[in-house]
């Protein structure tokens, strides 16, 4: 009985200490790491896009942001980006950008996508999943709305936009209407 009970106490603290590697940073490192907080600042970053060229969220300061995390096997996201273009198009000029980040993906592969379906909107390259882990995304597509001074206004998970759906979010920050994270699916 008394070497049951010590095999039990040894699992139990072996089972803690994989607990915590893993939360520490460990395994969880691969999944997003944290949900950017409605009504708090977006944590910037600096991404390369398809030039080459390096760019950060801070240079879009004064303007409505659409982050867009996603990758061409990614339906959801693929089917999503003609109203990102849209949208875009629509409301460039207006103080909207969208930028899109790609995920862990080849930049020719990339390129060729962009290419084929006539996007002109930034995107760049995530190739060490660094800014998906720091805006938390677990799964894609993910769409983080920040304001113009820099505030996260809106997260959505999942779902699908629509031209409809992204006027309307860009519509309430710019009124400075308050937002709420949503998630569709």
């Amino acid at each position: 009985m008394r070497r049951k009970n010590n095999y039990s106490q040894l699992a139990g603290v072996l089972l803690v200490a994989i607990l915590a590697v893993a939360v520490s940073g460990g395994l969880a490192w691969s999944m997003g790491s944290r949900v950017p907080v409605v009504g708090a600042p977006a944590e910037d970053f600096r991404l390369a896009d398809l030039e080459g060229k390096q760019q950060s969220l801070s240079q879009y300061r004064g303007k409505v942001v659409l982050v867009n995390f996603w990758a061409t096997w990614c339906k959801p996201c693929t089917t999503e980006m003609p109203a990102m273009q849209a949208t875009y198009d629509r409301l460039r000029d207006k103080g909207f950008v969208v930028l899109a980040i790609n995920e862990l993906e080849d930049d020719a592969k990339v390129r060729e996508h962009i290419k084929q379906h006539g996007h002109t909107f930034p995107v760049l390259m995530d190739r060490e999943n660094k800014v998906a882990n720091q805006f938390g995304v677990f799964g894609l597509p993910v769409s983080v709305f920040i304001d113009e001074k820099g505030v996260v206004q809106e997260y959505i998970k999942g779902g699908l936009l629509t031209e409809q759906l992204i006027l309307d979010v860009v519509a309430k920050i710019q009124k400075h209407e308050p937002m709420k994270a949503a998630s569709l699916h």
